[in-house]
């Protein structure tokens, strides 16, 4: 698994994301180039935004952290046209530029607060994570979304 923690990796997927258009289309799915970066922007939101989303009941997130959470947290990678959780459908078009913009800049905050800040930090939907874990999450949830649109 890639280090979103490491500068090398960050610059790729910056690279990555700077390959995009607006234009750009998918390989498979249902999203286009504006709203993937808004659905790949939720997750940091859940992170530096909390105040953006509704937090999941108790009950919700035993259902999450029981039946979801090593889906999310391990290490192997998402197969095409998973089912995706409401929180991150993203139904209206997007600002292409605006939503990039934010993207790139959360994954440049996350690698600048690096490991230590992420290591037993709470997540909305399964409770504290480890620094690899949050990793993982970020990584595996970015390469499939980029990759979805051929870079």
């Amino acid at each position: 698994m890639e280090n979103i923690f490491d500068v090398k990796t960050v610059q790729n997927y910056i690279d990555r994301i700077n390959a995009l258009t607006p234009e750009t289309q998918p390989l498979w799915g249902k999203m286009s180039v504006d709203q993937m970066l808004a659905h790949c922007n939720v997750s940091y939101e859940m992170v530096y935004e909390p105040e953006k989303h509704k937090k999941p009941g108790s009950i919700a997130k035993f259902i999450l952290k029981t039946f979801v959470k090593s889906k999310v947290v391990g290490e192997k990678g998402y197969t095409r046209n998973s089912p995706t959780a409401p929180q991150f459908i993203i139904a209206d078009r997007k600002n292409f530029e605006e939503e990039k913009k934010r993207l790139i800049g959360f994954i440049q905050k996350t690698q600048q607060l690096g490991e230590p800040a992420f290591d037993g930090k709470e997540s909305f939907s399964f409770g504290k994570l480890k620094a690899q874990e949050w990793n993982n999450m970020f990584a595996k949830h970015l390469n499939h979304h980029l990759a979805q649109f051929g870079v």
